[in-house]
């Protein structure tokens, strides 16, 4: 038996979201201290209490996402001693994965992704970008109706998630004609996303330069075990390579049907996924069903996954 350990990105938070389990493990608040500590505000509360609005602030987000991943994988190394084959993450849950994978400490990774958040909203102010799931139609074809919507603006296919899940990014007004195109190419769905940014298109060049700076300040070792990286599908080679990566991050595709592949290619036949939520774990069931998908955010999940992988 293979598992590997992936973490979700922005989308998965919710007001209230991991309340049982830390009721349970005392790691996990530990972990939303260490948050707050770093970052100057009570993280715990604003998870807790709300409001949803700045929960869903993209700022907010990443660091709130990273944290509640890292604590369902401390929750985990507390009762197991079991250790995936890989570790990989959806967009920002890459940074999730490389702390898991001792690459980045905790507290540089929260301030960094706090960081990341404000320069992808600086660089597209809020209103000017958007993004969109098209459901029903296959890759090719919805590269075709970004590169027939680029007349309108920037607008490019960012999100691989499953077959038939496409989600498209860039300026408002070309998104939005990428949907009625869509829809008149016989797309399933093709509705906007409540997102604030336009992540992993060209409109995120100017943040990813800001990155790149910020990444050289920070102390970055290769993973423990490795990390499978969003724009190459690979792991890295060097410390280099990996900062170089996270700043590609920013304004290229999120590979996940080729990394749920690859991994699968690898004979992973377990994917955990590690922190509020089971997006991942939907979409891994439609990219592979001979994948066992398993999400962990409860007691129950986590009694559930430690029998799956054989304690």
């Amino acid at each position: 038996m293979k598992s590997a350990f992936v973490f979700p990105g922005q989308g998965s938070q919710s007001v209230g979201m991991l309340a049982e389990i830390a009721a349970e493990y005392s790691i996990v608040k530990q972990t939303f201290q260490e948050a707050s500590d770093a970052l100057a505000y009570d993280v715990w509360n604003l998870v807790s209490n709300g409001p949803e609005e700045l929960l869903n602030q993209t700022d907010r987000t990443q660091p709130i996402m990273l944290t509640a991943g890292i604590a369902m994988w401390r929750v985990w190394q507390s009762v197991s001693d079991i250790k995936p084959a890989y570790f990989a993450g959806h967009s920002l849950g890459e940074y999730t994965a490389l702390v898991a994978a001792d690459a980045i400490d905790f507290t540089d990774a929260v301030k960094l992704v706090e960081l990341r958040g404000q320069y992808m909203q600086q660089a597209v102010p809020a209103g000017e970008g958007a993004m969109a799931a098209i459901l029903g139609l296959e890759d090719d074809v919805v590269r075709e109706v970004c590169n027939e919507a680029s007349a309108a603006g920037v607008v490019e296919a960012v999100n691989f998630n499953s077959p038939g899940q496409v989600v498209i990014a860039g300026s408002a007004e070309a998104v939005k004609k990428a949907t009625e195109i869509a829809s008149d190419k016989g797309a399933k769905r093709a509705l906007i996303l409540p997102v604030s940014v336009p992540s992993h298109c060209a409109l995120m060049q100017p943040a990813a330069e800001q990155l790149a700076n910020k990444l050289n300040e920070i102390d970055i070792r290769m993973p423990t075990t490795p990390v499978i990286h969003n724009a190459s599908v690979t792991s890295a080679v060097d410390v280099d390579a990996i900062k170089s990566l996270l700043a590609q991050q920013l304004y290229s595709p999120v590979r996940w049907v080729e990394t749920i592949q690859w991994l699968a290619a690898q004979n992973v036949d377990h994917i955990v996924e590690c922190g509020p939520g089971k997006v991942l774990a939907g979409l891994t069931k439609r990219i592979d069903k001979s994948l066992t998908a398993l999400p962990l955010f409860d007691i129950a999940t986590l009694e559930k996954t430690q029998q799956a992988l054989g304690e």
